[in-house]
């Protein structure tokens, strides 16, 4: 068994960490991760499940969890073939080679704030409310939108702009918040819609994605 100690790290080393010791394991086994908080167990236990493996956690003491995450077979060839590295045929555009990867995105929206643009405030919340509005007046609509910082603020009750997001939402667009940041403005129980993200799968996201828009 791989321990791995995390406590007192912050987003995103936990899930980091975690990653890595799922690499190292070469095979089927057990890695115990010990965090300090409910925000990394969700973090940590959302990726190894992502990556086919089983997780389990349970608080320990105050400020104490510990995620049991157990890797059979089929998940140990499944992290093999993507520590693989992908080989784009001769001739072939980076476009046509993301268009063929299953782990790549199309377009992705970064909202890092809860208003458009520099100078008056009162003129960037209103720009930023148009902004998600013209979004889902697009023909090809964004795969993901992803808000952090200030625009976690826009996914949570009380946001002039959840009609609009609720909108992309029924129509396949996969709208996701920074949990930690979420935290940080004491508003994690207020969201209203989307899912919780980490600092880790925003940047494999942007990472994966075709085209980044940030208004």
């Amino acid at each position: 068994m791989i321990t791995v100690n995390a406590m007192g790290d912050i987003c995103p080393i936990p899930v980091v960490k975690t990653k890595k010791a799922l690499g190292e394991l070469n095979g089927p086994g057990e890695i115990e991760v010990l965090v300090d908080n409910e925000t990394a167990v969700k973090n940590v236990t959302k990726m190894a499940r992502s990556s086919g493996a089983e997780a389990e956690s349970e608080q320990l003491g105050d400020k104490q969890y510990r995620v049991l995450i157990t890797v059979g077979e089929d998940a140990a060839e499944k992290l093999k073939s993507a520590k693989s590295p992908a080989v784009q045929p001769q001739g072939q555009t980076q476009q046509e080679a993301a268009a063929g990867c299953r782990t790549c995105v199309g377009t992705v929206v970064a909202v890092g704030s809860d208003r458009m643009g520099e100078g008056s405030e009162e003129l960037g919340h209103i720009l930023i409310k148009s902004f998600i509005f013209a979004l889902t007046q697009l023909d090809d609509l964004p795969d993901k939108i992803l808000f952090y910082n200030g625009g976690a603020k826009l996914t949570v009750e009380g946001s002039e702009s959840l009609e609009d997001l609720r909108t992309l939402e029924e129509q396949g667009v996969e709208i996701m918040t920074c949990g930690t940041c979420l935290d940080y403005y004491g508003i994690k129980d207020k969201l209203a819609i989307g899912g919780v993200t980490n600092m880790y799968s925003i940047v494999e996201t942007l990472q994966s994605a075709m085209s980044v828009i940030r208004p």
